[in-house]
């Protein structure tokens, strides 16, 4: 007899063997309590009103706001709506942010799903979670096909599923595929022209998702892929995504890939000064060192335009004055520059 699947329950199971360590789940837990909808929302709730709720959270999310929780919170109204492949991707939803915040680790999450095949549940449940597993784990053919059948665009145009299946096809559009493989499986430029103003349109709903701005950093070219690769960072500088939306905007402005490592968006040069400024701690500007000594680019010009604001402070003087002395080449130059001011 098949069983129904406690998504909750995995949800927080899998929080506590997460890197965040066992407050993770407590923490979750304590969240969810704060924004997840009033009673009598459980099992026994009529339809209209569990899908009331399900608007109402989609509505705070296209408000630019997502809070922990609010995927297990939606996990839960779709389980109890009979949804359980909404309930899994709203699921995986948590886990997802979890994981692009660098708050769990990637093999946590994999076998967390893999647990979940392990579970004899609903039909539905199991192909959903096959599909968001090559989804995962970037088989971007296989995830495609198990997705299309089990998200309507209908129900909801920037639902989670939607934007699964929207990443799919962009991830398609931009592989290096033999001319065999293309001839088997070409995408039209309508489609694709299709599917990347669709992925646009929703960024109202995903404005706190960094692999949202990943996955349109490496599909869109020139400006408006910096821009995505800008906002992947600003929403998780230490996230899995953020090293290569670095190398992406490397690659827009002209340097080498790996001077990407270097690179600091312009909220994080701003944000780096700000905590020097009010510590009143010149140090914590050492890691603005490796971006001054970049080729020119814009970021390293504005990091050196704000840099210099600060030598009207004694303390701060003192610093550049002593790492120019020290420094050498192009690092040397810019400090010399900034020290000039």
């Amino acid at each position: 007899m098949k069983t129904k699947f406690n998504f909750l329950s995995f949800m927080f199971l899998l929080m506590v063997f997460s890197a965040c360590g066992g407050s993770a789940a407590q923490s979750a837990a304590q969240t969810r309590q704060e924004v997840i909808l009033p009673a009598p929302f459980g099992e026994n709730t009529d339809l209209p009103s569990l899908l009331h709720a399900l608007d109402e959270l989609a509505e705070v999310e296209r408000a630019g706001s997502w809070f922990q929780g609010m995927g297990l919170t939606e996990s839960s109204l779709r389980e109890n709506a009979g949804d359980y492949t909404g309930a899994v991707a709203a699921a995986y939803k948590e886990l997802a942010w979890a994981y692009g915040m660098g708050l769990l680790k990637k093999e946590d999450l994999n076998n967390g799903l893999l647990n979940v095949l392990a579970v004899k549940g609903e039909d539905s449940v199991t192909a959903a979670t096959n599909a968001i597993l090559a989804f995962f784990n970037e088989q971007w053919t296989d995830a495609a096909a198990g997705l299309k059948p089990l998200f309507n665009e209908a129900d909801e145009p920037d639902g989670f599923g939607r934007w699964m299946m929207l990443v799919c096809t962009l991830e398609l559009s931009v592989l290096e595929l033999s001319a065999q493989e293309q001839d088997t499986r070409r995408l039209s430029i309508q489609e694709e022209r299709r599917a990347a103003a669709a992925y646009k349109s929703i960024r109202a709903r995903y404005a706190h998702f960094p692999e949202y701005w990943y996955r349109g950093a490496r599909a869109f070219p020139g400006s408006i892929g910096a821009e995505f690769a800008e906002n992947c960072i600003n929403s998780s500088p230490q996230g899995p995504f953020a090293q290569e939306s670095r190398k992406i905007l490397a690659a827009h402005i002209g340097l080498k890939t790996e001077d990407g490592l270097a690179i600091k968006t312009k909220k994080e040069i701003e944000t780096i000064i700000s905590q020097a400024v009010n510590s009143g701690n010149p140090q914590i500007l050492d890691s603005l060192l490796p971006l001054i000594s970049l080729p020119d680019n814009p970021y390293t010009v504005y990091a050196v335009g704000a840099l210099r604001a600060l030598t009207s402070v004694p303390r701060f003087r003192d610093y550049f004055n002593k790492q120019a002395a020290s420094a050498k080449g192009r690092l040397a130059e810019r400090l010399s520059y900034i020290c000039r001011s």
